[in-house]
């Protein structure tokens, strides 16, 4: 959600604070801000909107400074302002920039306040650098004021803070929101993710939760959740700055669409071996425990839940195993006892989603799974075994690349369950699916069979129903969660069978109806699904495939899909519906990268 950055070195550090903010945009945010220490000196500048703004506001400033802290804000507390813009000062000795939220902040105000601390934001951040300064007053130096605040704080938090009374340094500290260093020659750095430090380093050290750190341009000390010295080795990122930049395409959204053939391949890449599939991918730990699940439970938010959902189906089809799915901000808040010989499965494109993050730390009772996209985040680090998808960053904050690649993660997942029972040829099946997928996205991609006609009438839309049978209602919902995020159209995605429960109400000749609709077993129903809504006057806009498409009577637009097995639908179909909901976005003029209220990784609750 937020986004920090932090540098201490022998040169102005402004330009690198600036450039690293820059490419934590995709994140969401609402203002930005940052703070540098020169010559005993504290300067803060911040401004509501972009970090275009803030970087005219600095070329005209030309502010120096050696050692500094930057953020984007995604506001919660406080509406957005320069007044609630971090970094947030106090008796403008101390900057403090925070990602998270606190819980107890009005409690801790009040105390402040009958202390004599002044208050000028509405945000939570206010009381740390209040606290902080509080205990560094009374003569504590700035790391031990930080561990002294860190245990009245609940919440999460990941905190930068500068002090100009010890003006070579920034002390981290993090609970339940990512942190990592940086290490450069002369000079490190701080920030909430790695990719907003690629243009200055590629070495990289990661934050656990409840550890903290002082950093300072030649050294770094990481402390442990009781405050003791800890070693840690850096991690060499394989990550480029090209991989990070839009390239000849005008959105990281469509960049990152066109990518998925090559984020499927890297992410099936050498695991797609004839047998022992449990072995080769997780390894001899794993290999020895697979036998014991007789069942899965499957926790996720927003498109990793979608993602979750169509495994369902397939796990209990082909690996003929019971699969429960939940959205994490529920399952984590439900009272019940899990069966054992459960699997738990998490998955999360940055591994940092608070809630599923949460979920996970709750199931130590299980043997636990995570499908994540972040090398080094902490559900990777807090899992039994981890499923990577390798996909690549991804910068846009409607996932799409990242989407497929779970869902080829989770097909494969779905056959390491089958193998101890399943027959052979359905594991070959499986795995001919999935040696064939990369190929098949290409083809879709290419065809691109998005019409401007469609685009026309859903962009005339304010409301559109998306519905499929089987696990194509998992893509209907994500299909209208796409739409809806980027062109900021109420859509709805629903199992087809439940139109006449309530949907149907609402089909008239100005309500756009996105049907899947490929041959299969689901074909007969879904095409009596067609007729109803035919018969209402919907504009049918509907996607199947080359064998299905003689059958369909209605239809005002049609996309005509090659025709693929039913296991691997779900992936090709969902290429069409991210194409549309971008041009649909385009059309409408809306930001598709950066959408309105949204963040890429929401690390709060």
């Amino acid at each position: 959600m937020c986004g920090i950055v932090g540098a201490v070195a022998q040169r102005e550090v402004w330009p690198i604070l600036v450039e690293g903010l820059k490419r934590l945009e995709y994140r969401g945010y609402d203002s930005a801000g940052l703070a540098l220490l020169d010559a005993g000196q504290l300067n803060a500048f911040r401004v509501k909107g972009k970090v275009a703004a803030l970087e005219k506001s600095l070329l005209q400033e030309k502010p120096k400074g050696a050692a500094g802290i930057a953020h984007t804000r995604w506001a919660t507390h406080g509406a957005p302002s320069e007044t609630n813009a971090h970094p947030m000062l106090s008796n403008n000795e101390l900057a403090l920039i925070h990602n998270g939220i606190i819980e107890n902040h009005e409690a801790l105000k009040g105390l402040l306040i009958e202390a004599g601390y002044t208050f000028s934001s509405q945000t939570d951040t206010e009381v740390i650098v209040h606290l902080i300064h509080q205990k560094v007053a009374q003569g504590a130096s700035l790391i031990q004021a930080v561990h002294a605040t860190m245990p009245q704080l609940k919440g999460s938090f990941a905190i930068a803070v500068i002090d100009k009374k010890e003006p070579d340094c920034i002390v981290i500290a993090r609970r339940n929101s990512p942190l990592v260093i940086g290490l450069g020659v002369g000079e490190n750095f701080v920030a909430s993710d790695a990719l907003a430090l690629l243009p200055v380093t590629t070495r990289f050290v990661y934050l656990e939760d409840g550890e903290s750190a002082v950093v300072k341009k030649d050294t770094y000390v990481i402390y442990d959740k009781h405050h003791e010295p800890v070693e840690r080795a850096f991690v060499e990122s394989e990550l480029t700055l090209e991989q990070t930049t839009k390239g000849q395409y005008k959105h990281y959204m469509l960049k990152e669409i066109m990518e998925q053939a090559d984020a499927v391949i890297d992410t099936l890449e050498d695991r797609l071996v004839p047998h022992n599939l449990v072995e080769s991918i997780l390894g001899a730990t794993a290999a020895a425990m697979w036998p014991s699940f007789k069942r899965v439970e499957i926790v996720a938010c927003g498109t990793s839940y979608h993602a979750g959902l169509v495994a369902q189906y397939w796990i209990e089809s082909i690996a003929r195993m019971p699969c429960r799915v939940d959205v994490a901000s529920e399952e984590r808040y439900r009272d019940r006892d899990f069966e054992p010989h459960t699997l738990f499965v998490v998955i999360s494109q940055s591994g940092e989603t608070a809630d599923t993050l949460a979920a996970l730390k709750a199931s130590k009772a299980m043997a636990s799974l995570a499908i994540v996209n972040v090398d080094g985040s902490a559900m990777m680090r807090e899992a039994d075994f981890v499923l990577n998808t390798l996909a690549g960053p991804e910068i846009g904050v409607a996932s799409t690349k990242a989407f497929t690649a779970q869902l080829a993660a989770l097909l494969l997942l779905t056959m390491m369950l089958a193998e101890p029972n399943a027959k052979a040829d359905t594991l070959a099946r499986g795995l001919a699916q999935l040696r064939q997928l990369p190929l098949r996205i290409q083809d879709v991609l290419s065809a691109n069979c998005v019409t401007e006609s469609m685009v026309d009438k859903m962009s005339a839309s304010q409301h559109a129903l998306f519905i499929g049978r089987g696990a194509l209602y998992p893509i209907a919902k994500e299909g209208a969660l796409k739409l809806k995020e980027i062109s900021y159209i109420h859509a709805e995605g629903y199992a087809a069978g439940e139109l006449k429960h309530g949907p149907l109400a609402l089909v008239d000749k100005h309500m756009p109806v996105v049907v899947l609709a490929p041959s299969g077993s689901h074909f007969e129903k879904i095409n009596s699904n067609i007729e109803e809504v035919a018969s209402r006057g919907g504009q049918l806009i509907i996607l199947t495939d080359e064998a299905a498409a003689p059958h369909i009577r209605h239809a005002s637009e049609m996309c005509i899909l090659p025709t693929v097995d039913e296991w691997i639908q779900p992936i090709l179909l969902t290429l069409p519906l991210q194409l549309l909901a971008y041009q649909v976005a385009i059309r409408r003029g809306t930001d598709v990268d950066q959408p309105r209220n949204l963040a890429k990784s929401v690390t709060v609750e």
